[in-house]
This record gives C-alpha cells, structure tokens and sequence, in this order.
C-alpha cells in the first residue's frame, strides 16, 4: 500500500479523490490500494538556541556566535497531534512505499523530508511532481511518480537555506541588540530589502528640488519645445525672440515600431502588477493564486519562469478558444494564437509559467471571493495578450525652427492595435485607465512648411525626487538586486525567490521596520536606526543575492552544501569577532531604558548610573560602563548584581559578599568582591580574601 502526503488537508483530498480514496479517518482518508494524509505546512521547525544549551538561553555577547554542527528540530504544538498519525501511517507495515505530494519546490521538499526523517523512516519514496490540481493533472502525475532520490540535491538546497536564516538571524539579532541594549531583528534576506528602503528614503530627504524652464511654440494645432535651462532669463529671451514668428518644420523623422506581446506571468510579475492594478500586497496576490491552484482553475504558483513547455501547445490553444467567448476583453483577441512565443523548454525548469486552467470554462466565476476573481482574470488577460498580434505604431518626430531656435515635438499614429486592444478593452471593464504611451497623432508635416505667427511661452517645471517604493517597484528591486555585479551565468540574481518575497515584506511591517502607506512602503524610524548600525556586508544586496545564486547551484550540485554552510559559518564568526563594541556614533541612536533611580556615579566619566531591567546603566549615551543584573562572572558564583551590592561598588569600589559559591571546591565563602574596571566594553572583578572588619578568623 502507498501512503501519500500532501502539504494541506484541502490537496489531500483532491489527490485522494482522483485516487478513489474514500474512507474518512482522524487525519487520513483510505481507499483504492492509497492512504492520503497532510502535513499542516512546517510540522517541525528548527529548534531555538536553548536546545544546543544552557548558556544560549539568555543574550550574552560572550556566547557568540552559536554554531550548530547537530541541528536540531522542535515539534510545533499545535500540529503534533497531526504528526503523530503521519508516523504512525509511515511505520505501519502494511505501507511499503511513501509519495512525496507535498507542494512541488523547494519548501514542499523540506516540509516532507523533515517528517520523513523524524519518524526515522527508510520506505523508499517517490516524487509526485505536477503543476495543476486538475484531476487529470493528477492522474498523469501519479502514471509518472518519479525517484525520491531525484529531489536530493532540491532537499540539500531548501536545508541551507532553512539553516543560513537561522545562523544569520540568530547571531546577527543577538550581537547588534546586544550591543545597542534593545532588540533589533536582522535577517538574511529582510536586512538587505529594509536596506533598499532606507537608501530611497535617504535619497527623498536629501533632494533639493531645481526650477527648470522649457520655451515652447504653439502652431498648427500643436505645442514643439526648445531646450530646458535652469535660467528663466534665457527661456523667456527665447520665447520673447519667437512669439509672432514664422516656424518651419526643418526635419521629420518617422519609424514604424513594434511592441512585442509580453511575456505570461511567473509569480513575481503577477505580484507586481496586482498591486499596482488592483493594491493588492504580494501577500494577498500569492494566498488569493494559492486558493485558486487548490481550486484547480490556475496553476503551481510559485514558479519563476515566464513560458510554457512545447508539450502544452493543444491545451494553450484550446484554453484561449476558451477564453475569447468569456469575456469582452477575451473577444479582443483576434486572428491565430502565437503560442510559439510563450513555448520554450529550456526556461521552465521545476514549474511553467502561471495560467488558467480549463477548469475556468466549468465554474461560475462570479461565486469566487473578489480577491480571487480578479487574479484569475488577470491571468486569463495576460495569457491572451501574450498570443496576441504584436502593437505596431508610427512615431514622428519633427524639429522646427522659429527665431533662430530648435523645437521639438513628438507624436504617434496607432497601426494595429494588436494585444494593446485586449490591454485597453480589460482597463476600461476595471474602469482604469490605459497607463501607455500617451503621443498622440501630429498632423500630416511635410519639411520646409511653415506656421505664421507663432505663439511662444515658457514653462515652468521642477525636478522631482526619487519615488518611494510600492510593493510592485521594491519586488522589482529585489528580483533584480545586485544583478549588475553578479556573474552574468548566475541563474539568480536577487533578493529572495518568487516563493519567499511576500513573506520577507509582511516580516517588515510586522516587526515594525517598515509601514504601509496606501500603495507605499516606508521604512520606520526603527528600521532606519537597524540599517544605520548594520554593516555592509549584513545589509548588502549584492552579497545576498550572491547566496540566492549559491542556492541554486546547490540544487544543480554544482557546489556543496558543506561548501555553502562554511561560507555562513565563517561570515557569522567574522561578524562577531569584528564587532565586539558599539559604534560609538550610533550609541546615541538607542538611549538606555531604566527605571530612572539613581544608584551611584559612573567611574568612568562621572555621570549617574541607573537601574535598568537588565542591569545599572551609565546615564551618558556614548558611555559604554554597564553592570548587567545576570554576570558571568557574578553567575559561576551562583550571585546576581543586586542593587545593593551596585551600589558598594560604585561608591566604595568593592563589597564584601558571603555565600559565594567555589565550583571548584563545591562550598561557599566569603570575600571581597572588587571592581576593575579597564575601560573596556564588560566591566571586570576580581576577589580579595582580606578578612571583613569585624569578623572573627
């Protein structure tokens, strides 16, 4: 008997129906030679830094970095039940061999390995490898199982990159709150996106907007324009030189141009331009794409390629036939489908581009949740306009001439309108407007004719700043990310990968670091302090989109997946070794919080000295003196820094302490607790057995 598991309940019971299998159980359902049950996505997740240790419990900079070389994994509470039936289902003798059907990437490889390997499993296992949920999809997915051991190499990637997270997130977290006293997330990928921001938003602040001025001339029912200047005198010497005079077309140039269809949509691009069509967040677009591929009607959403296979010729060609008898914008396409430019074998690796199914002729579309419906239209709308007759235009430029000046004036006459017709027919059902190019036609120009009296002004403009980004321009940002630098054979380029990019923007607004603004994403005062005090090769995009390239060549077996962790490893290392102090011109950016009492004088610069939750601060920003409540050196000795002994030793410079504990000899003693201090970044101690003033030997 088979055992499949899927990566939600909802797939599983769509494979377990195609399946015949009918029987409901608590977790599984059984029939047909099959047993179907779910992960509920990550069932198991990597444990946190108290399972490798005591001493990793509390944030200590001493303890950095932590490197695992025995990773260990938690079960997450609210889905153990559910694990617990998918070891049971995979010991069970009458299972003799297990299918993979969790989602078919990277994720979904992990998510089903790591139950595989807890449950100490060695069945063999094969691969179901599909693109749609349509019953037939299925069917021929499970005619064609593939070795589990084809997806090793896919395993080993989506492992390095659930550890890198971890070693980076961990150790960069720990050592930057640790240093500045108050938490700031750092993440692999989500450091270098905030990163973008900022620099945006540096550039917004710091742009100092110039006057311009463009003389212009009015004639034969058009406007040309003259040379822009940042000099209002030359602009209206200019226009005072022409108003009233003769202008005489002096060049024209024409071009007939073509606008090739656009490419389908990989799940990046149908990101983008739900949110700038509809305001959708790239969130929102992947758990709308998500609902639909498990509704059967698009399909596998997290996909980076942009064409389809050449075996999907007939079934493109039929959906389209589908398509046009729809809707009014499906009616717009007209003539044979292209289907030889959305086909190309060589870029589709795991999943083709994102399309409709043939289940859209069968449902009724108008029951969808809005949110649905208008991706699944969106879909349908690119789909057709990528096999559609390509826009071919006229475009005419002239030059005139008038008081001894050069005018220029630009203009375009449609001739097909090609996928442009199904672009413009799909806006104006959405009521939006067609956000192309906007030439219109010039009248019929013939060189040497001329306009009397020509009618001159000036305009005034100013240079605008850089716009802040959208979801749709920052996921443009990270796809492309250090592409400039990186290798031109580097498969991937950017920031993340179309599957984890939605994740990376909600991590930066919920923690904080970066708000939503209508369609904007604007970094908040917090996520412009981490950035500040984060070192390049943290906050780099080019590093990191480094890595991503890396990834992918440990699912090609190109490079170790030793090879890459080493890298991550030694990175992290580097990281701690080279800051082991805060920066002093970023200090002031985090005041200590504390309670406000006094409890003594810094000895170091003379300010007052604070108690905090964590310890007794110096009041000075730039100070760096500190008595943390939890010491190591105080810890060993089974004592915390209480507020009467901070006090002693901020007055008297020592404290006589009883019941300190000797590891050594297993008692305790009593002695001279004294502060030597050397003005480094932890305060140091250091005991004097000197009999106390009144005791008896």
């Amino acid at each position: 008997m088979r055992l499949v598991i899927t990566e939600k309940p909802s797939v599983a019971l769509s494979i377990a129906k195609v399946l015949g299998a009918h029987d409901r159980h608590n977790g599984y359902v059984q029939g047909g030679g099959y047993i179907v049950s779910w992960c509920v996505g990550h069932l198991l997740e990597l444990a946190d830094t108290g399972a490798y240790g005591e001493q990793f419990v509390k944030w200590r900079y001493d303890t950095l970095p932590i490197l695992p070389t025995d990773w260990k994994y938690s079960v997450k509470e609210a889905t153990k039940q559910q694990l617990d039936v998918l070891c049971r289902l995979i010991k069970d003798k009458n299972v003799d061999r297990i299918v993979c059907a969790t989602d078919a990437g990277r994720e979904g490889e992990l998510i089903f390995r790591l139950v595989y390997a807890y449950a100490k499993c060695k069945k063999p296992v094969e691969r179901l490898w599909i693109s749609s949920m349509e019953d037939q999809a299925i069917r021929d997915g499970f005619n064609n199982l593939r070795p589990g051991k084809d997806y090793d190499l896919l395993y080993q990637a989506a492992l390095c990159r659930s550890e890198a997270d971890w070693l980076v997130g961990i150790n960069a977290t720990r050592l930057f709150s640790v240093l500045y006293h108050t938490k700031l997330n750092v993440g692999r990928v989500m450091s270098p996106t905030l990163a973008l921001l900022v620099k945006r938003e540096s550039e917004i602040q710091g742009f100092q907007s110039k006057v311009f001025y463009v003389p212009e001339i009015t004639c034969g029912g058009f406007t040309a324009s003259g040379e822009r200047t940042d000099d209002k005198a030359t602009a209206d010497r200019i226009a005072a030189a022409c108003s009233g005079q003769t202008a005489t077309v002096a060049k024209i140039e024409k071009q007939n141009k073509t606008v090739q269809p656009p490419k389908l949509y990989d799940l990046t691009t149908l990101q983008r331009e739900c949110n700038r069509v509809f305001g959708f967040t790239a969130q929102q677009t992947l758990d709308y794409l998500q609902s639909l591929y498990e509704k059967k009607l698009a399909t596998y959403p997290r996909t980076d390629s942009q064409y389809l296979t050449e075996d999907m010729h007939d079934t493109a060609i039929t959906l389209i036939e589908c398509l046009r008898t729809q809707s009014a914008y499906g009616k717009a396409h007209s003539g044979n489908p292209d289907i030889a430019r959305v086909t190309n074998n060589k870029k589709v690796t795991d999943h083709h581009a994102i399309i409709p199914t043939m289940e859209i002729a069968k449902v009724d579309l108008s029951e969808l949740p809005k949110g649905e419906r208008c991706v699944l239209s969106l879909i349908a709308e690119k789909l057709l306009c990528a096999t559609a007759q390509p826009h071919i235009f006229e475009a005419t430029a002239a030059v005139l001439s008038c008081g001894g000046y050069s005018f220029t004036v630009k203009g375009k006459a449609v001739k097909q309108q090609g996928w442009k017709e199904i672009e413009r027919v799909y806006l104006a059902q959405l009521k939006q407007k067609d956000a192309g190019e906007k030439d219109s036609a010039l009248p019929e120009l013939e060189q040497g004719q001329t306009f009397e009296n020509a009618a001159a002004s000036v305009r005034e403009g100013k240079t605008t700043p850089p716009k802040r980004y959208t979801e749709d321009s920052l996921l443009s940002a990270m796809e492309t990310a250090g592409a400039d630098e990186t290798p031109d054979d580097a498969e991937r380029k950017g920031l993340g990968t179309p599957a984890t990019r939605a994740a990376i923007l909600e991590k930066l607004v919920s923690g904080g670091l970066a708000e939503r603004n209508k369609k904007l994403l604007i970094p908040t005062q917090k996520g412009i302090k981490l950035i500040t005090v984060l070192p390049d090769k943290i906050k780099s995009p080019l590093l990191t989109a480094e890595w991503e390239s890396k990834l992918k060549q440990v699912e090609r077996g190109e490079i170790s997946a030793d090879s890459f962790m080493k890298d991550i490893k030694a990175m992290c290392s580097d990281l701690v070794r080279e800051h082991s102090a805060p920066d002093p011109q970023y200090v002031s950016l985090f005041p200590r919080q504390s309670s406000g009492e006094v409890v003594g004088t810094c000895p170091r610069c003379g300010s007052p000295v604070r108690e905090g939750h964590k310890g007794f601060y110096c009041d000075k920003t730039d100070c760096s003196f500190a008595l943390w409540k939890d010491n190591r050196f105080f810890r060993t000795k089974k004592k915390t820094v209480t507020k009467a002994i901070a006090a002693a030793l901020l007055k008297e410079g020592r404290v006589y302490v009883n019941d300190l504990y000797s590891e050594k000899a297993g008692k305790t003693y009593g002695a001279y607790v004294v502060l030597d201090d050397t003005g480094d970044k932890y305060v140091n101690f250091k005991l004097e057995f000197t009999q106390k003033k009144g005791k008896r030997k």
